[in-house]
């Protein structure tokens, strides 16, 4: 069964993301459990730290496609899932108050490595993947994910991450700044992390989270013209022949209309 759950264990939170069948893959509700799961944690005053991982030896295999028929399958709907949904979750995470380290193993690809970037420190074990595979499903990364990766890795790797859609190991994704340590024992070096940041001063911890974010570089939001040019790939045959083609398990063939 899906499900984003949370468990408090004394001034730690834990939110495991588990769909076991999809290697973790987050439908909607999952997407906005998430959501509420973050936003809760916020007002929590005797919270330090928050730990979030995946259920089963996978972090996260981004959003579900099998129900992109039914959530994304037309602009508004795609606009919709990705500004309202994808974004308030991103954002729960990224501006909850307290500090969230990531403790990745095995997949973290496309909303779970969106994910991952949205946290403070990201610890990986030494067998997991990354990427964000999008170009071969025909559509590219909604603006508001994009800013949340440049502002990690800036223009280059974001380039080579996006328009190759290759799936990065450990070593390469710590040497291009998506992760900051790895580990042979991710859970145990995600405690020892959660609990020095713990044994620290909680209001400075946050005000820290609060002004790196402030403080690093925010560009120009999008006018409405380029946003519905940023989901027009929604209308297009390449997005039904890319999702089409990963559900029957074959190779698109892009004719780029």
């Amino acid at each position: 069964m899906e499900s984003v759950s949370c468990e408090i264990q004394g001034n730690l939170a834990y939110i495991t993301i588990s769909n076991p069948d999809r290697l973790n893959a987050l439908n909607m509700g999952m997407w906005n459990a998430l959501t509420t799961h973050f936003s809760d944690l916020h007002q929590n005053p005797d919270l330090r730290c928050i730990i979030i991982r995946g259920a089963g030896g996978n972090f996260a295999a981004g959003a579900d496609v099998q129900e992109f028929a039914t959530v994304r399958n037309t602009l508004a709907d795609g606009m919709r899932y990705h500004n309202q949904v994808i974004a308030a979750s991103l954002k729960a995470i990224s501006e909850c108050q307290h500090p969230v380290v990531a403790a990745i193993e095995g997949v973290c690809v496309g909303g779970g490595l969106e994910i991952a970037i949205s946290c403070d420190i990201r610890i990986a074990s030494p067998n997991s993947r990354f990427g964000i595979p999008i170009n071969k499903l025909g559509f590219p990364l909604a603006p508001k994910e994009l800013k949340s990766l440049l502002g990690l890795v800036g223009k280059a790797v974001a380039s080579e991450i996006l328009l190759e859609g290759r799936i990065l190991n450990a070593i390469e994704a710590k040497q291009k700044g998506l992760v900051q340590r790895l580990s042979d024992d991710v859970p145990g070096e995600a405690l020892e992390t959660a609990q020095r940041i713990a044994l620290g001063a909680p209001l400075a911890a946050r005000l820290n989270k609060k002004f790196i974010r402030r403080l690093s570089f925010t560009p120009e939001a999008l006018n409405d013209e380029e946003q519905l040019e940023a989901f027009s790939f929604l209308e297009t045959n390449d997005y039904q022949e890319g999702v089409l083609g990963f559900l029957a398990k074959q190779v698109p063939v892009f004719t780029g209309t």
